[in-house]
């Protein structure tokens, strides 16, 4: 029996093809859960064009593979930063398997959006980078935690933060607001939950390999050059104590963990999930 056996788990940003939601998504299924997956387009956001329209299935493969392990699952198409829509999804959620035991808040901005000084950032990148990072969060955790708390269940929140949820970087303004507010917002929840029996954590991962390195390869003309990207990557691994940058399956372990029962203790925490590479 699986660590999540009989559990209902909701991933949002679910529809990558290298994504974290995919993993997560996998390993819950592996430890026995039930899958609600949400993203906000059919075949998950990449930079590059090494992936053809239509060689991925987004969000729908996901649910197959899932499915393939012997659980159920439901998908939705629906933004993060929509109220009315992330409501209908937990209506449906619940209208379908009774209840939501688990939630990640995984669905992110593309990370090519704000790698700009501060001083040249157009508003509307900074709004689109908070808005999906951190009001999303906020959207998709209180329609999640009203529904446990009616219910009673006492459940697992796990929002994904970022190292640089905890320290600030050049170019990455937007994104550095949006991760630290990730972890206040983690703390505040933690502490308003708590007596339901409620968990509310984040997880700070380093760069994984995922879509979301793609905007690695970007030359200043905006065409994409995966030698470029491999390069960085390379230099990231290199200037990581344990000498690679994350997997994807790392940072699916870790949320396998706060969202079973090994975790009832652990609250209002933002974990590092970073090779060394970020220790406080």
């Amino acid at each position: 029996m699986g660590r999540l056996e009989g559990k209902i788990a909701m991933v949002t940003g679910a529809g990558g093809q290298h994504g974290l939601g995919r993993a997560i998504a996998q390993r819950f299924a592996d430890e026995g859960a039930d899958l609600v997956l949400t993203d906000v387009i059919a075949t998950g956001l990449r930079v590059s064009s090494a992936l053809k329209p239509g060689a991925w299935g987004g969000v729908e493969a996901v649910a197959d593979e899932i499915r393939k392990r012997g659980r159920r699952v439901m998908t939705a198409l629906a933004d993060v930063r929509s109220t009315s829509e992330m409501a209908k999804v937990v209506t449906d959620a619940l209208d379908e398997f009774g209840r939501i035991d688990i939630l990640v808040n995984n669905a992110g901005a593309p990370g090519s959006l704000d790698k700009t000084p501060v001083v040249e950032l157009p508003e509307e990148q900074w709004d689109t980078v908070l808005d999906t990072n951190l009001k999303g969060t906020f959207i998709t955790s209180q329609a999640v935690a009203r529904a446990m708390l009616e219910r009673r269940v006492r459940g697992r929140i796990i929002s994904m933060s970022s190292q640089w949820g905890k320290k600030g970087g050049a170019l990455r303004a937007a994104y550095c607001a949006s991760k630290f507010g990730i972890i206040g917002f983690t703390q505040s929840l933690a502490q308003e939950l708590a007596p339901a029996g409620i968990t509310v954590n984040a997880i700070c991962p380093s760069a994984a390999e995922t879509e979301r390195l793609d905007h690695m390869g970007l030359r200043p003309d905006g065409s994409f050059d995966p030698k470029q990207r491999e390069e960085r990557i390379r230099q990231a691994a290199a200037a990581t104590p344990l000498g690679r940058i994350a997997r994807p399956s790392d940072v699916a372990e870790v949320a396998a963990f706060l969202a079973g029962d090994g975790a009832e203790y652990i609250t209002g925490q933002s974990i590092n999930v970073t090779g060394g590479g970020v220790m406080h």
